[in-house]
C-alpha cells in the first residue's frame, strides 16, 4: 500500500476518459496495474459467461462469473421484517443475471446486533418474509433468463458490533471485541462492560447456529459469515489486545469462526459456508482540518496513530506502519477457511465507517466521509492486487470473489473480464452498481454495449442517505427513489457539503 498522498491533486473522472486507450493511459500514468480488455466480450466468448466448473455450492454449479454483493438495508420493518422496498430490490437482483447472490442483504442474527433499526433480522418471526424475498428473486431471474438451476443464493449473517444502532438511528449501542484507542470515542465506547465476555460470545455463537438453520429452511444455498468492514467477527480478527481464549494469538482470534462452523455442522445443518473478508484494513481516517472549511470536507488523512505503535488494532496491516497492508495473516485465514470447508471467499477491505476510501473508492464522499486524497483507482488497484495475491497461494476448492469494481464505471466490464481471464479472481462482485444499473453485465454479455445513463457515478448517495436516517437506494439514477420526499432532503444535505 503506497503512502497516503497529502498534496492537492486534480481528479480525473472516469467519464472524461473517452476510450479504453484513454483509460489505460490514465492507469499507466498512475503507475498502476489494472488489466483491461479492448472490448466487451459477448455471449459465450466472455470469461464472465463461463460457469464455475470445480466447486458446487448448495449442490449447484454457479452459471457465470459475476455476483451481487451484500448491502445493508435501511428499509425493513422495526421488527426486522421484509417490506415492499426490499422485495423490489431482491427482484432486481434476480434480473441482474448474476448467478451468485452473495448475501443480498446483511441479516442480523439477533435484534440488538443491527446497525440500524430497520435492518433485516434472520429470525423465526421473519422467516416467511425472508422466504418470500428469495422466492421473488428466483422468480424474476427465471422469468428473464429462463433457468435458475445454476443460481446460488446465500444469506449474509452478521452482528454489527461497534456499529450497532438497533433502536434509534442516532444512538450507538455498541458492543465490541476489545477496546480501541481511536475508535472508542467515535462510537460511544466508554466502559469495559461493552466488551463481549467469553460467556456472551458462546450465546452469540448459538444465535449464528439458529440463524443458519433458518437460512437452510427457507432454501438458502449457503451462509456468509461476515468478517469485514469492522463489524464484530472482523473485529475479532484484530483482537490482539484481548485476553482469554478469543484474543491474542491467531488461533484464538479465529476461534469464533471455527466454533460457529463446528456448531452449525454439529446441529446437522449441511448448508454451505462462505466468508466476506476485509483482506486488509488501515488506521481510521478523517478530513484534513487544514484543508477543510465550513460546508466543505477536506481530503482524507490518517488519524494520529503515533502513540499506539506497534499498532495492534487492525487485521492485515504492517503494525509498525499501519497504513501499509501485510497479507501474512490473511494468507493464514484463507488456509483456515479451506480447512473448514468454506466454499467462497468474497474479499473486500477497510470499513465504510472509518476509512471508506479503502473499501468503496468514490469520486464523491458520503456525508460522514472526506474528499479523495488521491485518485480512487489507486484503491481499486489495491483490492484487485490483494485478491490476486491471495488466490495465487490458496488451496484448491475455494472460489474467490473480488470487489471494488463499481468505480471503474464504463470500463467495469473490460476490467472484470480481464481479471477473470488472467486468473486474478474467479468472480467479480457488484454492490453499488446493482442499485443503479442491475443489468449492466447482462447487457454487456448480450450486446457488448451499456446504457451509459444508468451507470453508477459513485455519488455516494446510497451511503449518505442511510447515514442521515433515510432508506438506502440510488437517488440520482433510480426514479423509484428520486421520486421520494427524501430526495430533496438529501440534496440539501449534499449542498451543505
Amino acid at each position: 500500500m503506497p503512502e497516503e498522498i497529502s498534496e492537492p491533486f486534480k481528479l480525473t473522472r472516469i467519464p472524461s476518459l473517452k476510450s479504453v486507450a484513454d483509460f489505460r493511459g490514465h492507469v499507466a500514468a498512475l503507475g498502476l496495474n489494472i488489466p483491461c480488455d479492448d472490448q466487451i466480450a459477448v455471449g459465450s466468448a466472455s470469461p464472465l459467461a463461463q460457469p464455475i466448473p470445480d466447486v458446487r455450492v448448495g449442490g449447484k454449479t454457479i452459471g457465470n462469473r459475476y455476483a451481487v454483493q451484500p448491502m445493508e438495508g435501511w428499509d425493513g420493518t422495526t421488527t426486522g421484517g421484509v417490506t415492499e422496498e426490499m422485495l423490489r430490490r431482491w427482484r432486481r437482483f434476480g434480473e441482474s443475471g448474476a448467478k451468485l447472490i452473495f448475501g443480498g442483504e446483511a441479516m442480523a442474527v439477533r435484534a440488538d446486533g443491527r446497525a440500524n433499526p430497520n435492518q433485516l433480522i434472520l429470525s423465526e418471526p421473519n422467516q416467511a418474509g425472508i422466504a418470500q424475498l428469495r422466492e421473488a428473486l428466483v422468480a424474476s431471474h427465471r422469468e428473464r433468463f429462463g433457468n435458475a438451476d445454476d443460481l446460488a443464493i446465500g444469506f449474509q449473517l452478521t452482528h454489527s458490533g461497534r456499529f450497532c444502532k438497533p433502536n434509534d438511528k442516532k444512538r450507538w449501542e455498541s458492543r465490541v471485541a476489545y477496546r480501541h484507542p481511536i475508535l472508542d470515542p467515535k462510537f460511544g465506547i466508554t466502559s469495559d462492560a461493552q466488551v463481549f465476555t467469553d460467556d456472551e460470545i458462546q450465546r452469540l455463537i448459538e444465535d449464528y447456529i439458529r440463524a443458519a438453520k433458518i437460512a437452510a429452511s427457507v432454501g438458502a444455498d449457503f451462509i456468509d459469515l461476515k468478517h469485514c468492514h469492522g463489524y464484530l467477527l472482523h473485529e475479532f480478527l484484530s483482537a490482539f489486545t484481548r485476553l482469554g481464549k478469543y484474543g491474542g494469538s491467531f488461533e484464538n482470534r479465529t476461534r469464533i469462526l471455527r466454533e460457529i462452523v463446528e456448531g452449525v455442522r454439529a446441529s446437522g445443518n449441511k448448508i454451505d459456508f462462505a466468508v466476506r473478508l476485509s483482506a486488509f484494513d488501515s488506521v481510521p481516517f478523517k478530513p484534513d482540518p487544514a484543508r477543510s472549511q465550513p460546508g466543505k470536507l477536506g481530503p482524507g488523512i490518517p488519524e494520529d496513530y503515533s502513540r499506539w505503535l506497534p499498532y495492534r488494532y487492525a487485521f492485515g496491516v504492517n503494525q509498525n506502519h499501519p497504513i501499509e497492508f501485510d497479507l501474512t495473516e490473511p494468507f493464514q485465514f484463507v488456509e483456515l477457511c479451506a480447512r473448514l470447508g468454506v466454499k467462497i471467499l468474497n474479499l473486500s477491505a477497510g470499513s465504510p465507517y472509518y476509512n471508506p476510501h479503502i473499501l468503496r473508492p468514490a469520486a464523491y464522499p458520503p456525508s460522514d466521509g472526506y474528499q479523495p486524497a488521491h485518485d480512487p483507482l489507486i484503491d481499486v488497484a489495491r483490492q484487485l492486487d490483494a485478491v490476486r495475491q491471495l488466490k495465487a497461494k490458496a488451496p484448491s476448492g475455494l472460489i474467490f470473489l473480488g470487489s471494488a469494481y463499481s468505480y471503474l464505471q464504463e470500463y467495469l466490464p473490460h476490467v472484470a473480464q480481464a481479471t477473470v481471464r488472467s486468473g486474478w479472481t474467479d468472480m467479480i462482485g457488484l454492490g453499488r452498481m446493482v442499485l443503479s444499473y442491475p443489468t449492466m453485465l447482462a447487457d454487456g454479455l448480450a450486446t457488448g454495449t451499456l446504457q451509459i445513463k444508468m451507470i453508477c457515478r459513485t455519488f455516494s448517495d446510497c451511503t449518505t442517505a442511510p447515514r442521515n436516517g433515510m432508506v438506502s437506494g440510488c437517488y440520482p439514477l433510480d426514479k423509484f427513489y428520486s421520486g421520494r420526499p427524501e430526495f430533496q432532503k438529501l440534496k440539501e444535505i449534499k449542498k451543505s457539503l
